[in-house]
């Protein structure tokens, strides 16, 4: 049996009720998507001056020492690096993105999948950021009263918001498309004219506050 043909629907755990259609599904592009998500810029970077520091410190003591102990500390910080990008490429390749009509679906998880319904009644506002590397991230806001779930949705999540989770989808390689779609979509169900999701180019992980496309 291939990977999820026990789906009704590609990305759904059942099908839809009548009168609710798919207005558009994408997946994360991998590689941006475990780079930003496990932050292995951060991860390397981190190793890189460990290693440069350990050269430094000990140079002058012993200049063949401390070359091998800072090539030691770049093979151990590959390590978890190689493991996070391969972890990063199946969450990927897991991970399918629906919006319909009326709800966003998230599939997400590797060794357990499950799916993840936000109704656009629990969205307070939506946010696109584009990144350099070409793709972008939608990121929700929940209204007072609802919480997504940390442990269910990581990495799907924003960095730094465990108390109040706000879900992310996470670098999409075409991003207008969904984001117009949601925008369109959120507008209809709070029968309000439709407003552009717009964001500045950053892979940091704080959104410029452009316009937000809201449900009420």
């Amino acid at each position: 049996m291939r990977e999820h043909d026990s789906e009704p629907v590609l990305g759904l755990p059942e099908r839809l009720p009548e009168g609710e259609t798919i207005l558009w599904q994408g997946a994360p592009s991998w590689r941006p998507f475990a780079l930003r998500a496990f932050h292995l810029r951060g991860l390397a970077a981190y190793f890189a001056l460990l290693a440069l520091w350990y050269v430094t410190d000990g140079w002058r003591a012993n200049p063949q020492d401390a070359l091998l102990g800072g090539l030691r500390l770049v093979a151990l910080g590959a390590v978890p690096i190689v493991l996070l990008l391969g972890l990063g490429k199946l969450a990927a390749r897991t991970t399918l993105y629906t919006i319909t009509g009326r709800r966003i679906v998230m599939r997400v998880g590797v060794a357990l999948p499950m799916t993840v319904n936000i109704p656009f009644a629990a969205i307070r506002s939506a946010d696109l950021r584009q990144n350099r590397d070409g793709t972008g991230d939608i990121m929700l806001r929940l209204m007072s009263g609802h919480r997504a779930s940390y442990f269910a949705l990581w990495p799907h999540l924003r960095m730094l918001r465990v108390s109040n989770p706000e879900p992310v989808l996470r670098a999409l390689p075409h991003t207008e498309v969904a984001a117009r779609a949601l925008a369109q979509a959120l507008a209809a169900s709070a029968a309000m004219p439709v407003r552009a999701l717009h964001g500045a180019q950053t892979d940091e992980d704080h959104a410029t506050r452009p316009e937000a496309a809201a449900a009420a």
